[in-house]
């Protein structure tokens, strides 16, 4: 799965560089295998932030992302418009994206992260719980967006991260980028139509599964 990413993420236009942190031997001696560049980090950080974090002080570079191991299908264009998001504006310390939920069960799912935004884009909060609550029932807008966990960060933001405290909504919620937040920094926040497919559970397993053998299948006798 691991190559999947790094193939998907080497078709970005802005990346320059593709890298996989881990503290597992296992998975480096997997990208090793295929050729990838691997950095092995410290096993103790709490977050995906933090190891990159780590990285980015012997990796120097104006802008990092963070993707996601377990996000084989990650679209390219969706990775190059966050990192514009966070490149036009200086003020912009970090970038995520956010997907329109379809599907009525993901709103109720605190597996599916929520996020809301102001009228400029940039993020109030994330949260595992329904935001915001639709008190009447009648909006002819799109409500509620699930957050796709994708991260760019100016590198000022990123090597401060490990020392920023951890505020009282990170530790309840257990999502890391509200300490960008609860520590007063912007996180613009893009839509976009890609549809995540996160790896966290057997059944999202075997609904890649599927999907692969579904796309091999096209493939073939096309």
């Amino acid at each position: 799965m691991v190559q999947h990413v790094y193939e998907r993420a080497q078709l970005s236009r802005y990346l320059t560089d593709v890298l996989v942190a881990t503290d597992d031997e296992r998975i480096a001696n997997a990208v090793r295998a295929f050729g990838g560049r691997v950095r092995m980090t410290r096993a103790d950080h709490p977050s995906g932030t933090d190891r990159l974090a780590e990285v980015a002080y012997s990796e120097p570079a104006s802008i990092y992302v963070n993707i996601q191991g377990d996000e084989p299908l990650i679209d390219p264009e969706a990775i190059d418009a966050a990192i514009l998001a966070v490149h036009a504006d200086e003020e912009i310390s970090m970038g995520t994206l956010k997907k329109q939920i379809i599907d009525p069960s993901d709103i109720l799912n605190t597996n599916v992260v929520k996020v809301v935004t102001n009228l400029a884009g940039d993020a109030i909060y994330f949260s595992r719980c329904p935001i915001p609550y639709e008190r009447d029932g009648r909006s002819t807008v799109p409500l509620y967006f699930k957050h796709v966990g994708l991260y760019v960060y100016r590198a000022d933001l990123l090597r401060r991260y490990p020392d920023l405290p951890v505020g009282p909504l990170e530790q309840a919620e257990r999502l890391e980028q509200l300490r960008a937040i609860e520590n007063g920094f912007r996180i613009r926040v893009v839509e976009t139509e890609y549809e995540s497919l996160g790896i966290d559970t057997p059944e999202d397993l075997e609904r890649l599964s599927r999907f692969f053998s579904i796309s091999a299948g096209a493939f073939r006798y096309s």
